[in-house]
Formats: C-alpha cells, sequence, structure tokens
C-alpha cells in the first residue's frame, strides 16, 4: 500500500494523522530507537525492527478493520509531509469504545513546538463530537512532567496515581503512573458557546 493512496484521518493546521501502512517500518523503528523518546516507556530500550515489521504495523492495521476512526495514527508534517511521530485514540479496556484512551509518541524534533497538544485536541474533539464517546484517558508515569503538562492543556485532570507494574526499568518508577481523564459533560463545558446576556 502506498502512502499517497493512504486514508487520511483528519487535518490540523500543522498536521495530518494517516493510516499507518507497510511502508512505516522504518519511520516507527528510527521512532523507538532514540532512548530519550522512550525513556518513559520502556527505559530508553528500543524496539527490534522485525517487531515492528511482524507485530506492531500488523496490529495497527488490524484496528482500522475492527473500529470507526480509533487507532494508532501516523502524524506527519502538513507542510513538508515527514514523519513526526504517531498519535492514538484507541479503545480502551479490553474492546470498549465509550472510554477511550488517548496517546502519543513523537520524535524529538518535533518536541517543545505544540505538536502533542495540537494533535491530542483535535483526536479528543473528534472523540466527543463524532464518536460519541463518554471518557477520555490517558497515562504516563508520574515524573514525565513533559506528557503531564500536554494532557493537563487539552484540559484532562489527574484522576488518580496507582503503582507502576511494568516490566522494564524506568527512571522514576517508584513514583508510579499517572491517570488523567476528561468527561463528555467536562468537555461540552469547555467548548459551550458563551452565553449571550
Amino acid at each position: 500500500m502506498s502512502k499517497r493512496n493512504t486514508h487520511i484521518l483528519l487535518r490540523t493546521p500543522r498536521l495530518v494523522l494517516r493510516q499507518f501502512t507497510e511502508d512505516d517500518t522504518d519511520n516507527l523503528f528510527e521512532l523507538n530507537s532514540d532512548p530519550e523518546v522512550t525513556r518513559y516507556l520502556t527505559g530508553g530500550t528500543s524496539t527490534p525492527r522485525e517487531q515492528i515489521r511482524d507485530e506492531i504495523i500488523p496490529f495497527h492495521l488490524a484496528v482500522y478493520q475492527r473500529f470507526d476512526r480509533l487507532g494508532t495514527w501516523a502524524a506527519e508534517s502538513g507542510a513538508g509531509g515527514e514523519f513526526l511521530g504517531w498519535f492514538h485514540l484507541r479503545p480502551g479496556h479490553g474492546t470498549e469504545i465509550t472510554n477511550v484512551e488517548l496517546g502519543y509518541r513523537l520524535r524529538r524534533a518535533a518536541w517543545n513546538q505544540g505538536y502533542a497538544t495540537e494533535g491530542s485536541r483535535a483526536l479528543i474533539d473528534m472523540g466527543f463530537a463524532s464518536l460519541r464517546v463518554d471518557r477520555v484517558f490517558g497515562d504516563t508515569m508520574t515524573v514525565n512532567a513533559g506528557s503531564r503538562h500536554v494532557m493537563e492543556k487539552c484540559g484532562m485532570t489527574l484522576v488518580r496515581t496507582v503503582p507502576y507494574e511494568g516490566a522494564f526499568d524506568i527512571e522514576g518508577a517508584e513514583r508510579g503512573e499517572v491517570e488523567y481523564a476528561l468527561t463528555r459533560q467536562e468537555w461540552e463545558a469547555r467548548t459551550a458557546p458563551p452565553a449571550r446576556g
């Protein structure tokens, strides 16, 4: 499948979110090989190219077939088309489609430019406005101040802190993980037009 024929989920002022294709193996390998990108995910451990090609990309492609506009989406620069990373809005626990999980992973070159907030807000808005979800949540390591800040800028609030039970040795794991969430009611209150007086 050529990227030119790939389904585009949405466009923001600076981003294009599109379906992954088998041609994205190198993009994902490069992204997952940067120890700073994976610092709070795998402790800096990279993902083998074969695992990306044989497991991760086929998984993403299968999700597109099962769910309407839920899944993991490649993020490209709207101006130049370069691969910046990915965003996901995916079913929550199991196949829960009214309580969905937000996530993102961006190349270091795309950090601190507002892309994470821009893409996340677009997916949140799509989830509530078009997919009729009831709640969007996201989680990260307690010490990951950058991701926490993005979720807060998207209107999400801290729900709970839980112990880290993952398999990787991650800096700050002893402080656990945090979950942030935004409900439909909160989103509607935030996006409602001001009352006319």
